[in-house]
């Protein structure tokens, strides 16, 4: 795509900022600083990635999945700010579950050890779980308001802290997990995804950009469900106070 080709794609931001004039939204300020942002963010992002490409260092290939990471958990824990430490149990739930999955994928030689294919799918990985922590800890928080009765009264029959909360943690795990399902069971038929349209656009051969895609869905899957789940095994605790009683969020 050519420069000029692409600055005629801020027609649409400037269409979008023109109806929120009209429909007074007063979303013209946001949306302008979006815009802004995300094209000096993604610019600086391309020339980072287009050195490191070049250089295969595995120093810059590590600090970038942990400048990813450490961006990720501060936006999802941004969901919990009443819970103690959330920040870092976020971090290590998402650590873990990275390690686990570029663990399989380069041991079992699906993608290859190289710059090109470990940052990009490492960053899409971080950015879903990170979704995933962020729905998760929004409805836990609901969860928790809502059934606090409930909590309370297994404390007082002698439930442990693990006990009380267990259907509460349940039912936040597959709250985070709606959107990824979803998309699951209308990927093809609803829409056809970033990365498959983007390899399709670039001329890659359909099929090709299929297979591919259906790595992402399925490592998407699997990412989310797993910092769902290390997440709500690390963080209840910290619903509780030493004596047991749910805190005030």
């Amino acid at each position: 795509m050519s420069l000029v080709a692409l600055s005629f794609t801020l027609l649409f931001v400037i269409i979008t900022m023109l109806v929120s004039v009209w429909q007074k939204l007063d979303l013209e300020k946001d949306i302008a600083i979006g815009t802004i942002r995300s094209a000096i963010q993604l610019l600086a992002v391309g020339y980072v990635l287009q050195f490191v490409f070049k250089s295969e260092s595995i120093l810059f290939i590590v600090a970038i999945i942990c400048i990813m990471i450490i961006v990720a958990a501060r936006n999802a824990a941004q969901r919990a700010k009443g819970l103690n430490g959330i920040e870092w149990k976020v971090i290590i739930s998402i650590v873990t579950m990275v390690v686990l999955m570029m663990g399989l994928l380069l041991s079992l030689q699906i993608i290859e050890a190289t710059p090109q294919y470990i940052i990009p799918l490492s960053g899409m990985t971080i950015g879903n779980a990170m979704v995933a922590c962020g729905l998760f800890l929004t409805q836990l928080k609901r969860e928790v308001e809502a059934s606090k009765g409930e909590i309370e009264t297994l404390l007082s029959l002698g439930a442990t802290a693990r006990q009380a909360v267990q259907e509460v943690l349940k039912r936040s795990v597959k709250f985070s997990l709606i959107p990824t399902i979803d998309s699951m069971k209308t990927v093809g038929l609803v829409q056809l995804p970033g990365m498959m349209t983007g390899m399709i656009v670039a001329g890659a051969d359909p099929v090709e950009a299929v297979r591919y895609q259906l790595l992402i869905i399925f490592v998407f899957t699997c990412s989310s469900a797993i910092t769902s789940m290390i997440l709500s095994s690390l963080c209840y605790k910290s619903l509780f106070t030493k004596d047991f009683q749910l805190k005030q969020w």
